[in-house]
């Protein structure tokens, strides 16, 4: 086990998990960038990318895979409603239980919000070289793995 004095720090002496932080930020924001002439949110396409790969989750399941309350995810679920981009159903089970589903217009608005989202990685992958990129998205892959093993956090978010 590695100490935490041993720890390896960026060129300019910072922390890794700062740096970590710093990328997630920058690229936060170039996402917000991106997505805002499409008129999505950076929570609505998340959210948009968990139900393109299921669909029919509640509004309190999507909050789970969101990392949400479910108060706010009832909320950015009714402005996508309401945008047209999803449509709520009821659960054939269980008829209390409203579905959330994406509806063709939201279909065709997640492919746009993957482009723009593909603009802003490959801008970010620009400064490296392919077999750097592909060496990068490998260790991201194992410490996301390893924090995983310590406290539950599952390591493939929906996002």
């Amino acid at each position: 086990m590695t100490d935490a004095a041993s720890v390896p720090t960026g060129t300019r002496g910072q922390r890794l998990t700062y740096l970590v932080k710093r990328l997630q930020m920058a690229e936060r924001a170039r996402m917000e960038e991106a997505l805002r002439p499409l008129g999505v949110t950076l929570a609505q396409y998340t959210a948009l990318s968990v139900l393109e790969r299921r669909g029919g989750l509640s509004s309190a399941q999507l909050a789970r895979r969101h990392f949400v309350t479910p108060q706010a995810m009832q909320q950015l679920v009714a402005a996508m409603e309401r945008d047209g981009i999803v449509e709520r159903r009821p659960d054939p089970d269980n008829r209390r239980i409203l579905q959330v589903w994406l509806t063709p217009h939201g279909d065709a608005t997640l492919a746009r919000c993957h482009t723009a989202a593909g603009v802003v990685e490959r801008r970010m992958l620009d400064a490296l070289e392919p077999d750097q990129a592909e060496v990068f998205a490998d260790a991201l892959e194992r410490c996301l793995a390893a924090l995983a093993g310590r406290d539950g956090i599952p390591p493939d978010g929906d996002a």
